[in-house]
């Protein structure tokens, strides 16, 4: 039966508030992602602006005080990673591509679907209230450590830290559901003809992060639940004045937290290898070794957590266990890359926009993992240990996966989206103007962090004259780079909204992809498809001998 039968075209509020079409829903998330990303940059300017200008005003913050700085950090790192991350990389991007990537007609469940995005506005409605109430949003860091987070025995913690709490939960069970039809659709609704391993790589990444997620995420869940009582009903969970033990809730927190690198990560390598086989016009090198890495990093992410706690008192037994693991689950991850660059060797390499973040991606990701190499060495993390080293080695993780890949899967697939073309000349000065700066904020951190400087510090005007100025010029320095860095944000703005009127008109696959989103208008029209394809072969199809396209899309019969 014809996808239009099925399908009737919906009405105005139907189609915009109130549907189940995957791609609406796609839509709401990366839009609502965009709308917090721009809060979660703003906080980062306002802490920034706090450590090189120290007890100054700063513009549309006034003075930073110790508690409104504690809350900056602590809301933009919640935001970036649950509410940016998670939404965009794994709900936009996996709502709008997976039906289509795999040549069905929706999600298998989709009024689910439109409850999981409803659950996720009212998580961050939620969120966003805490800066109204007394006492205003918690400032106990993203990771929520008691006795920070749970004072409920003593009537001391704020009504922002349980919105908080509240929030995270209702984020949770908006990506339980999320993560159930992800794996649930591409298991049991893919076109005729298409075998486990004709499907895309960005497909399979969504699906084993949304299972690592559901996985993992299930003692937090307990631990919260703990908190909240905590926090509300005056138990001792996490007090150990009253029997509870503090270093309980990071044992449960991080069995959920290092998965969770991975849970966005693996969408992040997903976009970057399709990327990377269209713009270099090749065969991703070793396709079933990427899904057996990543089948790989997904078993070995929930045997690492503990080395968030080398300092917090765990048998140095156990320290050496999970220093090999830690050290042990790089191994997969660098053969990926590699195996992206081996794609590259030989290719037919354009430098496109999509292309440009895609290598900046790879390139910056490195850099990450090669600092977490000394992070993963009990001994040398004593010394390195909640410094501002920890800071930039985790943000050349996180910056690629959140920010650099999501711009690749921004530029790549905004004319399917939208069936228009970003503007060229504008998306390269955004990437030049993102990816230089990001390099001059962080590469500083590096050096304060070996040098000494605590993350979560205030101000180091405190501190005795002969420990610290030296190192003003770069904290300065890298909050420089972060105004210019946010500046140029601007420029994808325009660009973005710009095109979706003036841009050139993109037709149905204007880079020429083998994969079968590109077989339909752009935009996709409801139902996707007027007739489900039929599937003849793997998504990476470019060079074959013998035809006069240098692709052969997955439905064209041989």
């Amino acid at each position: 039966m014809s996808a239009e039968v099925q399908h009737a075209e919906p009405g105005m509020f139907q189609k915009y508030f109130w549907s189940t079409d995957h791609k609406m829903i796609a839509m709401q998330y990366l839009f609502t992602g965009m709308a917090m990303a721009l809060l979660g940059g703003f906080f980062a300017y306002g802490f920034r602006m706090q450590q090189a200008f120290p007890n100054q005003n700063v513009p549309g913050l006034g003075l930073i005080t110790p508690g409104k700085y504690n809350a900056l950090v602590t809301m933009h790192g919640s935001i970036m990673i649950f509410w940016v991350a998670m939404p965009v990389l794994i709900a936009a991007f996996g709502n709008f591509l997976i039906p289509l990537m795999i040549g069905c007609d929706d999600m298998a469940f989709p009024r689910i679907n439109r409850l999981s995005y409803q659950i996720f506005l009212l998580s961050a409605l939620v969120l966003l209230s805490s800066f109204l109430v007394k006492g205003g949003p918690f400032g106990g860091a993203w990771t929520a450590y008691p006795p920070l987070s749970a004072n409920g025995a003593y009537n001391l913690t704020p009504i922002g830290a349980v919105l908080w709490l509240v929030a995270v939960a209702l984020e949770f069970v908006a990506f339980l559901l999320g993560g159930i039809n992800f794996t649930v659709t591409t298991m049991n609704s893919r076109a005729p003809g298409m075998k486990m391993f004709d499907i895309p790589l960005l497909v399979w990444m969504i699906v084993l992060a949304s299972v690592i997620f559901m996985a993992s995420v299930g003692p937090l869940i307990a631990g919260a639940v703990m908190l909240l009582f905590d926090q509300t009903m005056s138990t001792g969970f996490y007090d150990p004045t009253r029997g509870g033990d503090p270093l309980l809730w990071q044992h449960l927190f991080w069995f959920f937290g290092h998965p969770e690198v991975y849970v966005v990560l693996l969408p992040a390598m997903g976009i970057v290898a399709e990327v990377i086989a269209v713009f270099a016009r090749k065969k991703i090198f070793g396709y079933k070794t990427v899904l057996y890495t990543t089948w790989a990093v997904g078993f070995l992410s929930f045997v690492v957590w503990a080395h968030h706690q080398f300092v917090a008192g765990i048998d140095p037994r156990m320290a050496n266990i999970f220093s090999v693991t830690t050290l042990l689950i790089s191994v997969p991850i660098t053969e990926m890359i590699f195996l992206y660059i081996a794609t590259l060797y030989g290719g037919s390499v354009r430098l496109d926009t999509p292309m440009l973040w895609a290598l900046g991606f790879v390139a910056e990701f490195m850099i990450g993992g090669v600092t977490g190499i000394f992070l993963g060495s009990s001994g040398t993390d004593i010394y390195l240990h909640d410094t501002y080293f920890v800071i930039a080695h985790f943000h050349y993780t996180f910056v690629p996966i959140a920010i650099i890949s999501v711009f690749a899967g921004i530029t790549f697939w905004y004319p399917k989206m939208f069936g228009r073309m970003l503007n060229e000349t504008l998306g390269k000065i955004h990437f030049w103007g993102t990816v230089i700066p990001f390099n001059v904020i962080f590469i500083p951190l590096f050096i304060t962090g070996t040098a000494g400087d605590q993350r979560r510090v205030y101000s180091y005007a405190q501190f005795a004259e002969e420990s610290r100025p030296a190192l003003q010029h770069l904290r300065t320095t890298s909050t420089i780079a972060l105004l210019f860095m946010l500046a140029f944000q601007l420029v994808f703005l325009f660009n973005f909204f710009w095109s979706l009127r003036n841009g050139k008109r993109a037709g149905a696959n204007p880079w020429r992809s083998s994969t079968l989103e590109w077989t339909v208008a752009s935009p996709p029209p409801h139902g996707n498809f007027a007739e489900l394809p039929t599937v003849y072969r793997g998504p990476y199809e470019y060079g074959t001998p013998g035809r006069a396209d240098d692709y052969f899309p997955q439905d064209v019969p041989e």
